[in-house]
């Protein structure tokens, strides 16, 4: 069994001394993968850069406090790969892969975009760059018998059942029908797997991102964007699928909340 777990943190530094350190000390994943870090590593405390009992492995972004992200593994890698081979985008914080026995496992943090302008263009462009990776990576993964996991906040609503105010979000970056027919061509011709609607096929839901404005997480009007995408082996591995979403609003130490797979692999 390996259990992984992704999450964006909405900023390290402050998810730590918000209840972040506390649910890595008690997780039972054997693999955390983090967006939006937004720090170094020596900006980071001892206890958070390097956690006891985890190999910790970063990405920042050249553009100081934006994007980064991490991969912590209890088990040490065999070899980590920062960006995936784009002029672009491969300083930016967004990608970050490592090998492990039977899985290569990447973290994800796809821009956010915005509809009709320059930032959606970039999204756009950072697509079209994955897109062509994670054939790469599909192949060498499988060259070397292992399956291919990518894990992190994709930014995009892939389905209706995928976000509470689906009508009013159409014309939104995140919700573009472009979009999403992106999403349709990943989860069809090219088979790659979304882990969560498999073990959880019917929506609404659930979902792993609430704004902090108004009552969003009150209501649980929320977004699903935080992905487990796998290889059809993999993902047919799958046995159990959970977003851990807090308990109150006060107990969340970050606007999204972890979703935690487990794979009989």
């Amino acid at each position: 069994m390996i259990t992984v777990s992704t999450a964006n943190v909405n900023g390290l530094r402050a998810a730590a001394g918000k209840g972040f350190t506390a649910w890595l000390n008690a997780t039972e994943a054997d693999v955390v993968c983090l967006q939006e870090v937004r720090a170094t590593p020596e900006q980071l405390t001892d206890e958070v850069r390097h956690p006891k009992g985890w190999h910790a492995y970063y990405a920042p972004a050249a553009a100081k406090g934006r994007a980064g992200v991490a991969v912590y593994s209890r088990v040490e890698p065999t070899a980590v790969r920062i960006g995936f081979g784009s002029a672009e985008f491969d300083a930016a914080g967004r990608w970050i892969e490592v090998d492990l026995p039977k899985v290569t496992v990447a973290s994800l943090y796809l821009p956010t975009g915005e509809a009709e302008t320059p930032k959606q263009e970039e999204k756009n462009r950072f697509m079209a760059d994955l897109v062509a990776h994670l054939k790469v990576m599909r192949a060498t993964a499988a060259i070397g018998g292992r399956e291919s996991l990518v894990c992190g906040d994709w930014n995009i609503a892939h389905t209706e059942h995928d976000i509470k105010n689906w009508k009013g979000n159409v014309k939104k970056s995140g919700f573009l029908p472009e979009e999403r027919a992106w999403l349709d061509a990943l989860f069809g011709a090219a088979d790659w797997h979304d882990v969560v609607r498999r073990i959880h096929p019917d929506g609404p839901g659930p979902y792993s991102w609430w704004s902090y404005r108004g009552k969003a997480f009150d209501t649980d009007a929320g977004w699903r964007i935080d992905y487990h995408v796998a290889t059809p082996a993999l993902a047919n591995a799958a046995v159990t699928a959970a977003v851990e979403r807090a308990d109150t609003y006060a107990e969340r130490w970050s606007d999204h909340a972890p979703v935690t797979v487990a794979y009989d692999i």
